[in-house]
């Protein structure tokens, strides 16, 4: 059964996102909570006041009629309503002798049916209502001396407002606290990841080749942490030190056998014409073996020398577009593939010619051996930079491939099915350890029309 199917990546929101998600929604939590106890509490206190006091002014106003209806009634009950002095907003309502009077287009219609019943019933009482879509308090009271009962209604239109107005001063700070628990979280999210961050840094470092990197406690809670990761990068930095030792070490042992050999081959194939056919062939293949095992042994040498750090880069300043003409020629490339761009006339480049000659060299071979062979080469000057394309017509690179081709020992998947017999996987690792010593850098991209495009970029020297 195949394994090649479609995978779904799900995206997972970061710890600094969660973690300011969790501040703002505990802050936007308790906003909320606190705005609405807030509320209901100054609510309630500001209708029991008023109510209180609307109680207290009805029944003064009360006591003042009952002493005023004592027959004979007034002639003006309007007149006589109006002489109250009732405060702004209330309306005073009088039901005596089977009658309602009243100072206003109020009438017996306006008080709710409950109080007026159970006023005129012989019970003083109060209710809050709604008329015509405003808040009104009404408070009744009977008179029974004189038979006769008491009404006002108090408007609550300023209670209200300023509930609304408390009620948006209230969101208004939540939705401040939220914004402020969003922040407070960035900061102490910036806090807990600093640690992180600074092993993320000293990882990155140690990965770049800076193996004197460490990590230093700043705090008692983190010296496990710095501890164990110190000794994980001197472990690492001894075993890739010691392979590399090695590697170096078996390289040079290599090397004089391997010069004895080539010296026995060079005088046989100076008499190869002294050869039948089939001693002919096989003289052949033993010298294609052997430049093969030199190539191989020369790339472990490179490679040891950058991971023991005695690599040496001689620069000298050259002329770019020269340089890659002179590269190109060397690796035997069709001079009408090559494509100088005028942009680089007289610019100059601080190089290493060997490494560079071995960088083109390389993406040339892997070009022969992996892309069918090269079908162009661009050299042009691309701001402060040297960029030099190598254009193929292979199969191309996957892109899942293109960052793990330039890693050690690494051939491909289709070099690996096609041939066992195409190197081990040095010469790109090279070309990019050459190129990062210039200061540059190289990857692959798909050329347009098919095939594969090798770019590398070195800073040009300043004029």
């Amino acid at each position: 059964m195949s394994n090649d199917r479609e995978r779904t990546w799900i995206r997972v929101p970061g710890m600094r996102t969660r973690i300011m998600a969790g501040f703002a929604l505990g802050a936007f939590g308790l906003s909320v909570v606190l705005s609405f106890v807030t509320y209901e509490l100054v609510k309630n206190q500001s209708i029991r006041s008023t109510q209180d006091a609307a109680r207290r002014q009805t029944f003064a106003a009360a006591n003042l009629v009952r002493s005023e209806l004592s027959p004979p009634l007034p002639a003006d009950m309007a007149a006589f309503l109006n002489g109250l002095d009732n405060p702004s907003g209330t309306l005073p309502l009088l039901y005596v002798g089977g009658r309602w009077y009243s100072t206003s287009l109020a009438s017996e219609a306006t008080i709710p049916t409950g109080l007026r019943e159970a006023v005129l019933n012989g019970t003083a009482a109060f209710q809050r209502f709604n008329f015509n879509g405003h808040p009104e308090l009404g408070v009744g009271v009977p008179l029974p001396s004189v038979n006769a009962s008491y009404f006002e209604l108090i408007s609550l239109a300023d209670v209200a407002h300023n509930l609304d107005i408390l009620l948006v001063s209230l969101l208004a700070a939540s939705a401040l606290t939220t914004i402020a628990g969003a922040l407070v979280g960035r900061w102490a999210t910036s806090r807990l990841l600093a640690p992180l961050t600074e092993t993320a840094k000293a990882a990155v470092a140690i990965a770049n080749g800076n193996w004197d990197t460490r990590l230093v406690a700043n705090d008692n809670s983190l010296i496990d942490l710095v501890s164990s990761f110190n000794l994980m990068v001197e472990a690492l930095e001894s075993r890739i030190r010691r392979d590399a030792r090695f590697a170096s070490d078996v390289s040079h042992e290599l090397r004089s056998p391997l010069t004895t050999i080539e010296t026995a081959l060079q005088v046989m194939e100076r008499r190869r014409a002294d050869l039948d056919d089939r001693a002919g062939q096989a003289l052949d293949l033993l010298g294609l073996e052997v430049r093969r095992f030199e190539r191989l042994v020369q790339d472990l040498l490179e490679i040891s020398r950058t991971d023991d750090g005695t690599q040496r880069v001689s620069l000298e300043e050259v002329e770019a577009s020269a340089l890659v003409l002179q590269c190109l020629r060397t690796s035997g490339v069709d001079s009408s593939l090559v494509n100088v761009s005028e942009s680089l006339a007289g610019a100059q480049l601080m190089a290493d010619k060997r490494r560079i000659e071995r960088v083109i060299a390389n993406l040339v071979e892997n070009a022969k051996s992996h892309g069918g062979g090269v079908v162009g080469v661009t050299a042009t000057k691309a701001g402060s930079d040297l960029v030099v394309y190598v254009d193929d017509n292979g199969p191309g690179v996957a892109p899942d491939e293109r960052e793990a081709i330039f890693e050690r020992f690494s051939r491909g998947k289709l070099a690996r099915k096609r041939s066992t017999n195409d190197g081990v996987g040095l010469g790109l690792s090279l070309v990019k350890e050459h190129i990062r010593l210039h200061g540059g850098d190289v990857w692959v991209e798909p050329r347009e029309g098919g095939g594969s495009r090798f770019a590398l970029k070195i800073p040009l020297a300043k004029t």
